[in-house]
């Protein structure tokens, strides 16, 4: 038997920690004791019911995690390798990782970075692999530290604090967008120049401003990237990879036409392994691990559950950690 966090909607919507048994879980062709986990946004829809995230139940709930490999018949794959999942539909239609046993598609793995503990790599988590994801859509798209300020969106977030920490330490300017003005002197620690407020982004804007962006890193969508967009300037580049304020995008073609600014779109959840394991290669090369310690909260998996309404209620900064394991 072993402990999950699991939902249910057979009589009205109910989640909870459940005792299940091996035998229960899904197909899969490598299980892992799970060591650690984390709270995304996407975990807090699922186990708040604020959005419909599952689509197969009963579902056990955790997009991420880490542990060790206590069964395989993948090649790839043996008893005691140390192992990272993130995405893949994983509790969403295949049962995740806040739990002390998941069964999991060896070719949704990738190794742990040699330079990382399980705990470090859900500090991380999908959050932190999709901030790495949007650095390098910039990075590939010519957008240097001499080329102009960043916009972090959503900065206090588990992507916008990963985002900033790994721009702040390759060199760039970057500015955070918040509504918490209590938060500047973590965001500033974190490696940000300065911080707006979130609201001078969030309201309807003109189609064109003022240019000011050589980068952003959008975790927000809406009148956000919207603003975003109209204020990058020429040949910028946006990596949108969130829709915390909504999934509608109120702009026009002008600052593509006119301004040749790129809009990248940032998808972690199907991105093939050789993406995964470049994002996880550069984070081990340029993530601050003091400052990825500065940004987590550690919980238990019994205490996953009020904290995922936290972290919906905007009551969480950073990234949470769970340690599944006993």
């Amino acid at each position: 038997m072993f402990n999950a966090v699991f939902l249910n909607n057979a009589s009205g919507f109910h989640a909870g920690i459940a005792q299940l048994d091996e035998s229960q879980l899904p197909d899969g062709d490598v299980t892992v004791a799970v060591d650690y986990s984390t709270l995304n946004y996407k975990d807090g829809l699922a186990i708040t019911n604020q959005g419909p995230v599952v689509r197969n139940w009963p579902m056990v709930a955790g997009i991420d995690g880490a542990g060790t490999v206590i069964a395989s018949s993948h090649p790839h794959w043996h008893v005691g390798d140390q192992v990272v999942h993130n995405g893949w539909g994983v509790g969403e239609t295949h049962w995740g990782c806040l739990a002390e046993k998941a069964r999991l598609k060896g070719d949704w793995l990738v190794r742990l970075p040699a330079s990382f503990t399980s705990r470090q790599a859900m500090a991380i988590g999908t959050a932190g692999y999709t901030a790495m994801l949007c650095v390098l859509a910039l990075e590939d798209h010519g957008v240097t530290p001499g080329s102009g300020e960043v916009l972090v969106t959503g900065a206090t977030g588990g992507v916008g604090s990963v985002a900033i920490a790994l721009l702040g330490r390759l060199g760039y300017s970057v500015v955070a967008a918040t509504g918490k003005a209590s938060e500047e002197g973590y965001l500033k620690a974190l490696g940000a120049s300065s911080i707006i407020d979130r609201a001078a982004l969030a309201a309807p804007g003109k189609p064109f401003q003022k240019e000011r962006w050589a980068g952003v890193v959008d975790a927000v969508g809406s009148h956000t990237l919207a603003n975003a967009l109209a204020q990058t300037r020429y040949g910028g580049v946006v990596a949108a990879c969130g829709l915390a304020q909504g999934m509608d995008l109120p702009t026009t073609v002008m600052p593509f036409i006119l301004r040749g600014v790129s809009l990248i779109g940032i998808d972690s959840v199907m991105a093939p392994l050789a993406k995964r394991q470049r994002a996880w290669d550069r984070l081990a090369r340029d993530l601050d691990l003091a400052l990825l310690e500065s940004m987590v909260q550690e919980v238990s998996l019994e205490e996953s559950l009020l904290k995922a309404h936290a972290l919906m209620a905007g009551q969480v900064r950073g990234r949470v950690v769970v340690k599944v394991s006993h």
